[in-house]
């Protein structure tokens, strides 16, 4: 285990060094932006040693991990946050400890949320997820890439956020928080990362014109997060560059 928290602390240190330098060349202060670690397929143990290296901002994308993964660190000082698409039926476990869900890009998502929070007396803090994958028209939702319902990626177009954000601001059980985008595979934006994020700070600087409050944008990941930092991101989601290639579950 030893071994495991060294490794976990020399990447980690390296993902600070990263995230600072992109923060120097941009005139932002370190403070500004929050790391999150992408914690999916690893073990509970990784967290805890995550933890005790001083994160506080951890992220998951399938309930069936994460929950007994929450459960069994539940006694450590962490925000959770759910990164991947949400299921309707799974929402009662994720309120149970998600502190933040990053992917709400539907009505139903919105009612079943907010069901789930009252029944459990939480509140949830809720991103948009918006979809730059293509120039869309104005709509409450993008088809998933290729077309294939369900696919990982979701999100709403950039005509369907003030909708949604008007029904999750009235919602009760739930705080409107902001935006998240997951840099586009196609469309106009494809490989052109910073023009990607740059579009997303726009639609959050319309979006707090309506919602003050709403001031998390979440954007950048292992490979990106530098573009993320330099077009004003306020969180990045890492999970490669700290835990290493992906283990396989099961």
């Amino acid at each position: 285990m030893t071994d495991r928290r060294d490794e976990i602390a020399a990447n980690l240190a390296k993902v600070e060094e990263r995230i600072a330098a992109a923060c120097a060349a941009a005139g932002r202060k370190r403070e500004e932006v929050t790391l999150i670690v992408v914690t999916k397929t690893y073990p509970a143990s990784d967290v805890r040693i995550l933890s005790e290296l001083g994160v506080r901002h951890v992220a998951e994308n399938r309930d069936q991990d994460a929950a007994p993964k929450a459960a069994a660190c539940s006694d450590l000082p962490l925000v959770w946050h759910f990164v991947g698409q949400l299921q309707t039926n799974k929402v009662r476990s994720v309120v149970g400890y998600a502190d933040v869900v990053q992917s709400v890009d539907r009505s139903r998502l919105v009612t079943a949320l907010s069901k789930e929070a009252v029944r459990a007396g939480r509140e949830v803090g809720c991103l948009i997820q918006v979809a730059l994958d293509a120039a869309e028209p104005a709509g409450p939702a993008a088809p998933a890439p290729g077309g294939v319902p369900g696919a990982e990626r979701g999100g709403v177009t950039p005509g369907g956020i003030e909708e949604l954000a008007g029904l999750v601001a009235g919602a009760p059980g739930l705080r409107l928080d902001g935006l998240m985008t997951v840099a586009p595979l196609a469309g106009e934006y494809a490989g052109r990362q910073r023009a990607a994020f740059d579009r997303l700070m726009d639609l959050s600087t319309d979006l707090r014109r309506a919602h003050p409050a709403a001031t998390m944008v979440s954007a950048g990941m292992s490979a990106d997060l530098e573009q993320a930092v330099a077009a004003g991101a306020t969180h990045v989601r890492v999970g490669t560059a700290v835990l290493g290639v992906r283990p396989r579950l099961g």
